[in-house]
């Protein structure tokens, strides 16, 4: 009977990418060279084995934003922009009240 080895790899584990994978470095890179067209939608082919081809077209979902790169430079993630946006809720809320 063959013991078979169980590598067990955990959550915090899928989300590292290894050192090897330095993305910065990377020759050509081009930070939101698609957004415009991700903007307006973008349609997906699966070409199947039988033959058939499946067409799906998406957009952005009710309630995404997508920044703009000079925008994006200064938000890491989607957490940095929220607390952005809720330090300027009361700026908005307050000029619209006096207007």
């Amino acid at each position: 009977m063959k013991k078979t080895a169980k590598h067990v790899i955990s959550d915090t584990d899928r989300d590292e990418l290894r050192p090897q994978y330095d993305f910065a470095r990377m020759k050509g890179r081009v930070q939101g060279k698609y957004y415009k067209a991700y903007r307006a939608g973008h349609s997906v082919k699966v070409h199947k084995k039988d033959g058939t081809l499946k067409v799906r077209h998406f957009t952005l979902a009710e309630g995404a934003v997508l920044l703009e790169p000079d925008v994006q430079a200064y938000f890491p993630n989607s957490e940095a922009v929220n607390t952005a946006l809720r330090c300027l809720i009361p700026l908005v809320s307050k000029n619209q009240r006096q207007k």
